[in-house]
């Protein structure tokens, strides 16, 4: 057991969250290992996209939203005093469920990221990062030949794409996706899929979404929420053949949500 907890990247232990006086997370407990896809599911309002938050501390945004609890990412408190939260959210991407491209070409959306973060040595190696970036994201044979047009001229899947792309290109290890495909139809969803199956081999993986077939398509374990509470945590494929809890059957099984 103690080997398992070491190998981690994210461990939550009886996470609590509140905006103002309202709780929105009790007692959230979790591991979640290096170079897996976490599928978080459950109906609406019920706490998934609050915890995903958490994981990065994007809740700090909104005021009288706190925590309490623990949540460590490679051993270490993200809600410790001395965390650098700016440190914390480049280690820990986020991918909105909206494309949000940035009023610039395709080239300065991917670049912006690593020049803020001083990370390129020079303009050769900025170029540089921004393909692998763009091909991480399953996007540079599309893109290669306009990097100077607006993000703007690009298909709403392209755009969520390169909203991957900028996430990856300041080298995070943890990329949080909050329901990345649901603006999209069939034929971008299911690039979005094959990319978060793909992307799994460098980064670890945790996806908010409604769409209880998408979390069986490129999920290892899926988490199910219900009123701020964590339901039940398993295998995606027992999760969706055998859960161990009646809830979920009843949720999965399209008995209420």
């Amino acid at each position: 057991m103690m080997q398992k907890i070491m190998q981690s990247k994210i461990s939550v232990s009886d996470l609590n969250f509140f905006y103002g006086k309202t709780q929105a997370l009790h007692g959230v407990s979790l591991e979640i290992p290096a170079r897996e896809v976490i599928a978080f599911i459950g109906p609406s309002g019920c706490g998934k996209s609050t915890f995903l938050r958490t994981l990065n501390r994007m809740n700090d945004l909104i005021p009288a939203a706190r925590a309490e609890g623990r949540v460590t990412i490679d051993g270490q408190n993200v809600y410790a005093p001395e965390t650098d939260v700016a440190a914390l959210r480049r280690k820990v991407g986020m991918v909105f469920q909206k494309s949000n491209p940035f009023p610039k070409s395709i080239y300065e959306n991917v670049a912006y990221g690593i020049r803020i973060n001083r990370i390129h040595a020079n303009k050769a190696d900025l170029s540089d990062r921004v393909e692998k970036a763009l091909r991480d994201a399953a996007l540079w044979n599309e893109v290669k030949d306009r990097l100077n047009s607006s993000a703007f001229s690009l298909s709403g899947g392209q755009q969520q794409r390169l909203c991957i792309a900028r996430a990856l290109a300041v080298k995070p290890e943890i990329v949080l996706m909050d329901e990345p495909a649901s603006a999209l139809d069939p034929i971008a969803t299911q690039k979005i899929e094959e990319l978060i199956v793909e992307l799994k081999r460098e980064y670890t993986i945790v996806v908010v979404t409604h769409n209880m077939q998408q979390a069986t398509r490129v999920s290892d374990k899926t988490a199910f929420f219900m009123l701020g509470k964590l339901i039940e945590y398993n295998r995606t494929q027992k999760m969706f053949t055998n859960p161990d809890e009646k809830l979920t059957e009843d949720y999965i099984t399209g008995r209420f949500g």
